[in-house]
C-alpha cells in the first residue's frame, strides 16, 4: 500500500475509520462500513486484501477483526503529500475554495517545497474550450499558467461562487438570477445543494434545490457561469432532504451497462475515468468486470464522450437508450469524417 495516494484518498479515509475502531468487527460489518464511506468498487480494493492479510493491519480471531492500531494514532504529513498540496495551490480552481490570506499562508508554509506537477505539463486534449472563468490566482503562484479573463467577470464568477459555498454550507436560500443555455432570464429562490466540476467541460454546475409549493422540493442543475447574480436570504432550509436520493430519482430506469477487460490496467484508469458517477463494479470471470453507471439526461452528452474515448478494452453491452445515443452519435461522426470509416 502506498504512503499517499491522491486517486484513492477515499480508501484511506475508509481504512482509517476501521482502524480507529477499537471494538472486533465481523466481516460482513466492515463490508457495510466500506459500503457506507466508500465507492460501489472499493470492495474490489479492499476486501481481498485484508481477508488475504495482504493489508496486515487487523488481528484475526475466528472471524473477528480486531484493529492493531490504537485509536489516537496520528499520521504526519510526508514529503510527497505536501508536494501534493504545492501542486494544488498552482490550480486557477482553488482560489474558489480558499481566501486569498489561506493562499498566502499555505505557499508561504509550503515556500521550500518542490510541486509534484505543473500545470503546464498538462494537455487537455478531449476538453472543451470555453471553460469557466476562474479568477487570477496568487501572485507567488505559478507564472505559466493561463492568464486569467477580465478581473471583472472574473471577480463577479469568484463572488457568486463563494456565495453558493457558504449557503450550501449553512442550508440557506438564495435569490439567483440566471440566463438559460436558451437565453431564457430564470429568477427564483434556490437552495444550493452540491457543486460539482466537470472535466470535460472544464465548467463547474450547481445542484440546487427549488421549493415547487406543494411541499415538494425540485432538482435543478444549473451552470455556474450563467449566475448573473446571486444573494444570500435570511431563509434557512428547515427539513431534511436526502439529496442522493433526489439524483437516484432522476436517473433513467436503465443504468449504463459496460464490460471492462482488465488489461493494461483498464479497470484501474476506468474506476478513475468515471469516478465522478454513482456506479456499481462486479467481477464476471478472472478477467472481465461488469459496471453499471446510473445516470440522467443532464448526464448523458458528457457520458457519451467520456465512454467513447476510453478505447477498446472497455464494451457497451446496455442499456438500449445509451446504445441507440451511440450509435447516432457514430453515424453523425461518420458523415463528418466518411474518410476514418472505410470499411473494406
Amino acid at each position: 500500500m502506498e504512503l499517499f495516494s491522491e486517486i484513492y484518498s477515499c480508501y484511506y479515509q475508509v481504512l482509517r475509520h476501521l482502524l480507529c475502531c477499537q471494538n472486533t468487527m465481523t466481516i460482513q460489518e466492515i463490508y457495510n462500513r466500506i459500503g457506507t464511506e466508500g465507492f460501489g468498487e472499493s470492495m474490489i480494493s479492499i476486501i481481498p486484501k485484508l481477508e488475504s492479510g495482504a493489508w496486515n493491519l487487523f488481528d484475526r480471531e475466528g472471524g473477528l477483526y480486531l484493529s492493531k492500531l490504537s485509536s489516537s494514532f496520528d499520521v504526519p504529513l510526508s514529503s510527497l503529500e505536501k508536494s501534493y498540496l504545492k501542486a494544488l495551490l498552482s490550480d486557477p480552481r482553488i482560489g474558489l475554495f480558499l481566501e486569498q490570506e489561506q493562499l498566502d499562508t499555505l505557499d508561504e508554509m509550503l515556500s521550500c517545497v518542490k510541486p509534484l506537477w505543473r500545470q503546464e505539463q498538462f494537455w487537455y486534449y478531449d476538453r472543451f474550450t470555453d471553460g469557466d472563468p476562474y479568477p487570477a490566482l496568487s501572485p507567488r503562484a505559478s507564472a505559466d499558467t493561463t492568464m486569467p479573463p477580465e478581473p471583472s467577470v472574473a471577480e463577479k464568477y469568484r463572488r457568486n461562487f463563494r456565495t453558493l459555498l457558504k449557503a450550501q454550507k449553512q442550508r440557506q436560500y438564495v435569490d439567483l438570477d440566471y440566463t438559460s443555455p436558451a437565453g431564457t432570464r430564470v429568477h427564483h429562490h434556490y437552495v444550493p445543494a452540491r457543486l460539482e466540476y466537470s472535466v470535460k467541460n472544464d465548467k463547474f454546475r450547481l445542484l440546487a434545490l427549488k421549493n415547487t409549493g406543494n411541499g415538494c422540493m425540485r432538482l435543478d442543475i444549473l451552470n455556474v457561469a450563467r449566475i448573473q447574480s446571486v444573494q444570500l436570504t435570511d431563509k434557512t432550509l428547515s427539513s431534511s432532504i436526502d439529496l442522493n436520493s433526489l439524483i437516484r430519482n432522476s436517473y433513467y430506469k436503465e443504468p449504463l451497462i459496460l464490460h471492462i477487460v482488465n488489461k493494461r490496467n483498464a479497470l484501474e484508469r476506468a474506476m478513475l475515468h468515471f469516478a465522478n458517477y454513482e456506479k456499481n463494479t462486479t467481477k464476471i470471470d478472472e478477467n472481465t468486470y461488469e459496471c453499471l453507471i446510473y445516470y440522467n439526461q443532464s448526464m448523458e452528452t458528457e457520458l457519451l464522450i467520456e465512454v467513447m474515448s476510453f478505447g477498446p478494452m472497455l464494451t457497451v453491452i446496455g442499456g438500449e437508450k445509451f446504445l441507440e445515443s451511440l450509435r447516432l452519435r457514430l453515424k453523425k461522426q461518420r458523415r463528418l469524417n466518411p474518410e476514418a470509416y472505410i470499411c473494406e
